[in-house]
């Protein structure tokens, strides 16, 4: 237990990275995702080719894959990124086509009468989309996008074998020192992924309970 309290600043520096790792790419993944969704559901076909591709394609690429481009790749073909910058790349292109698809799915479950309706009204595509058609899905989108992101979390540990100091580096280094208390110390990182998760995990559950009130 020493060996934690002692290290308690090492920890605390770890678990900010891995905050900073869900943060961000989270918030890039949702931006990317939602795009990749609208052209999933798009009139053009070529724009639905792509996205469909593009989901299909990264969704079944394991995320070890996709951060060893980005952290061997792209450096050899000149692309000069931080690796932290890198992995926030790979976080991002690897849970873009997961969060669309949890839009997607919210999108098609509203009434398809709605979106004839508004564009029975003269509203575009576009308008349907934001105006009529997520505004309603979005009760349905919220719960599983959570769980994304609840996963998200636990895939930060992945960067930390492609020189990003998070809880899983920091962790590895302590008990280089400390491998009397390796236990202790891989519990203290477990503690801190649960600081996360657990409260993700009860929102999720707390929005399903409205949802189902509202449906």
């Amino acid at each position: 237990m020493d060996a934690i309290i002692e290290n308690l600043p090492v920890f605390l520096e770890g678990f900010g990275k891995t905050l900073q790792l869900l943060l961000i790419s989270g918030v890039g993944a949702l931006v990317l995702g939602l795009v990749i969704a609208a052209m999933r559901i798009s009139p053009i076909a070529a724009l639905r080719a792509f996205a469909t591709v593009y989901t299909e394609v990264l969704r079944n690429i394991p995320l070890t894959l996709i951060l060893f481009f980005c952290a061997f790749v792209l450096p050899y073909l000149e692309v000069r990124l931080d690796y932290f910058v890198l992995a926030l790349i790979g976080l991002t292109l690897y849970t873009s086509p997961f969060v669309a698809e949890a839009i997607r799915s919210g999108i098609n479950g509203v009434a398809i009468g709605q979106a004839e309706a508004a564009r029975a009204i003269g509203l575009t595509t576009g308008q349907t989309l934001t105006q009529i058609v997520l505004p309603q899905g979005i009760r349905m989108v919220i719960p599983p996008l959570i769980n994304v992101f609840i996963a998200l979390t636990k895939n930060t540990s992945v960067a930390g074998g492609f020189f990003v100091v998070e809880l899983i580096a920091t962790s590895r280094t302590i008990i280089n020192v400390r491998g009397d208390q390796t236990i202790a110390i891989l519990l203290a990182v477990a503690v801190f992924y649960l600081i996360i998760t657990i409260p993700l995990g009860q929102l999720a559950a707390r929005l399903e309970q409205k949802v189902a009130v509202f449906r």
